[in-house]
């Protein structure tokens, strides 16, 4: 079995705004990520044959372009999934309540503007915790796709907030607990802690490759240039399940009115031309693997039969 899922987060530029400490964006530049990202990402699906799973902030839907957009995507035949209802980034710091506000007033809005019930949850920033999980379980998610066991990406977010610090800014974004770089890289059953293996949720990690666990996520695979994205995916390539994670800005450039953010985010010099050619590639080169591209809620039924024998020797690994 060889399956690949591609999900997009579509957090609006604001979020990266927040991420940075920088002042909202201007109204007349503050919805990109719909009104231009979100075509792209579905002409690169027509492309490839490829059903995406879309995690959306619930509030997004309520401008009523973003919900006409997202119906259509969802007739189309691509999943919705919950990104909560605002995108704090601090959501496990918060009290209980907002926790279930965040989760469960998400549900309210996909069922009252767009009549889906979404399966699945990807929370901000990747960080949960038990009680969020427990939250998330009990709202009726079937899974959650959250955990990112990367420690390259945990030190580079742990130096991007430091440094933002210096500069006496204040940026949104929170550090995961460093326990979470001891969890499963390959989909499992959450545990108590959520980072070991049990019998709840089914958790759906974000990709990472083999040997040195780097990120197989669509900002590092821009970074990474054409020559270093082949080498990413040869790394994983071999998984009997690839989860795939990309964001609305993988398909925007500096042309697409993102000067505010040149000198902070750094894949923003890239055009949307160059980026869409390739993480276009890689998905071919996935596809010539032998890889069937799945939604992630078909994943998540699909890839927690025990299948550990086929895993090999790394406890990390085993389903």
């Amino acid at each position: 079995m060889r399956l690949c899922a591609v999900s997009v987060d579509l957090d609006e530029i604001h979020h990266y705004h927040a991420i940075h400490g920088l002042p909202p964006p201007a109204a007349e530049r503050a919805h990109p990520i719909y009104d231009v990202a979100l075509a792209r990402f579905l002409e690169l699906s027509r492309e490839h044959s490829i059903a995406l799973t879309f995690f959306v902030v619930a509030s997004d839907a309520l401008r009523a372009r973003n919900a006409e957009l997202l119906a259509r995507a969802a007739a189309g035949g691509h999943e919705l999934g919950s990104h909560s209802k605002d995108h704090p980034y601090d959501l496990v710091r918060r009290p209980a309540a907002e926790q279930r506000e965040q989760v469960e007033g998400a549900l309210a809005i996909f069922q009252r503007v767009l009549g889906v019930c979404p399966a699945g949850f990807r929370a901000p920033g990747y960080t949960v915790s038990d009680e969020l999980l427990g939250i998330v379980e009990r709202a009726g998610h079937t899974y959650d796709s959250s955990v990112f066991p990367c420690p390259s990406y945990y030190a580079a977010k742990a130096l991007a907030v430091g440094a933002i610090a210096t500069r006496r800014r204040r940026s949104r974004s929170i550090l995961d607990s460093p326990r979470v770089l001891t969890a499963p890289v390959r989909p499992y059953r959450i545990g108590r802690p959520y980072y070991r293996r049990g019998a709840g949720l089914v958790e759906l990690p974000i990709q990472v490759t083999r040997g040195p666990r780097l990120p197989y996520i669509g900002t590092g695979l821009v970074l990474a240039g054409r020559l270093g994205a082949r080498v990413l995916t040869e790394l994983v390539i071999g998984e009997p399940f690839i989860n795939l994670e990309l964001h609305g800005i993988d398909l925007l450039g500096r042309e697409d009115g993102l000067d505010a953010l040149l000198g902070y985010q750094p894949d923003v010099r890239f055009s949307a031309s160059e980026k869409r050619a390739l993480l276009s590639a890689q998905l071919g080169r996935l596809r010539r693997a032998g890889y069937e591209f799945v939604r992630l809620a078909e994943a998540a039924s699909r890839t927690t039969a025990p299948l550990g024998a086929a895993m090999g020797s790394d406890p990390r690994r085993s389903w």
